[in-house]
């Protein structure tokens, strides 16, 4: 490609630049590639032909990363962020009963380092592969003057597609139904606000080595997110599924009872929960109260899911099928609070 600017260069924008990352990323994005994918990277829109339905329905989920990104700045690892773009967004769609299909990325950064954009973009077709979606686009905007040179925000969306007849909502759910937890991989990509609150992100606190952990504390912060769409896809074909809440910002106390109906109640067993190591010590470390703790983190647990009580077992063993080591958490009862955790 011929095109360039010495002006723009020197405003600080190297459309060059740009160009070597579109050629350094074209391998993963094809890796992603699933039927249906329609179009090739570099056009102006990503197209997708959806087929083999009779009634679709489509769901669109929508998110970023957000400040989990200052410690991949800060241990200068940007391989697997793009992992939690996409399951920040893989993770609400199949809630509703979708198989996302496509997934398009937006990165804005302050210089365009061509080496840096195939990490994160490397990490974003990893998310994609594993939840069984196509990356079909996406857009990378270097902004100098407004992001520093050696930061960048990272987001995106992905769009699903279900059978009208097979969509999900609460309305289902019914007393006596049990909760079944499936575990988190860690802090996930939600609440690092108060996590560099409590933490010296900017020094070198990530760097130390935490008995506890295994790892290194900055380490153990950036484990990606965990994609629950293949064990949902699991989950529903041995047994009936209810409703489904990814747990992500506001923790149990505000994505539980999206999952349950008015007049309705999810009591969830302090005791039965499971919580990560790496909670224990944010509570500890920064005081926080522990309904704080669970009004803001995941706890341990990423995903629940409520099915009838006789399809417990069934659900438990398809889950764990998938590496999923799930566990019963609770049940609904008869009530208004939406969530009880006692």
């Amino acid at each position: 490609m011929k095109s360039s600017s010495k002006s723009y260069a020197e405003a600080g924008v190297d459309i060059t630049a740009g160009y070597e990352a579109v050629n350094r990323i074209k391998e993963h994005v094809a890796r992603t590639k699933i039927p249906g994918t329609a179009s090739e990277l570099g056009g102006f829109g990503g197209a997708f032909e959806l087929m083999g339905y009779k009634e679709p329905v489509l769901i669109s989920g929508t998110d970023g990363v957000g400040t989990k990104l200052k410690l991949a700045f800060r241990m200068n690892k940007h391989d697997t962020i793009g992992i939690d773009c996409v399951a920040m967004c893989v993770n609400d769609v199949v809630c509703s009963g979708a198989q996302p299909i496509f997934f398009l990325d937006y990165i804005a950064c302050g210089k365009l380092l061509p080496e840096r954009i195939e990490q994160i973009v490397k990490g974003v077709a990893d998310g994609c592969v594993e939840s069984g979606c196509a990356l079909i686009g996406g857009e990378t905007a270097e902004m100098p003057g407004f992001y520093p040179e050696n930061e960048y925000d990272l987001a995106g969306f992905s769009v699903g597609v279900v059978e009208k007849a097979k969509l999900m909502d609460n309305s289902n759910v019914r007393e006596g139904d049990v909760i079944i937890a499936m575990p988190s991989s860690g802090v996930h990509s939600n609440g690092f606000s108060l996590v560099r609150k409590i933490f010296d992100v900017e020094g070198d606190e990530l760097f130390e080595y935490v008995p506890e952990l295994g790892m290194k504390l900055g380490e153990a912060l950036l484990t990606p997110t965990r994609l629950y769409v293949k064990p949902v896809q699991a989950l529903r074909k041995a047994c009936e599924v209810h409703s489904l809440a990814h747990i992500t910002g506001g923790g149990f106390y505000e994505n539980i009872p999206r999952a349950i109906p008015k007049g309705l109640t999810a009591r969830v067993y302090r005791d039965k929960v499971r919580v990560l190591p790496i909670f224990d010590i944010i509570a500890k470390r920064g005081n926080i109260p522990e309904r704080d703790m669970f009004n803001t983190f995941n706890m341990g647990v990423g995903m629940i899911a409520t099915v009838p009580a006789a399809q417990a077992e069934a659900a438990i063993a398809a889950l764990k099928g998938t590496g999923v080591d799930a566990y019963p958490v609770g049940e609904v009862i008869e009530s208004d609070e939406g969530v009880i955790v006692c």
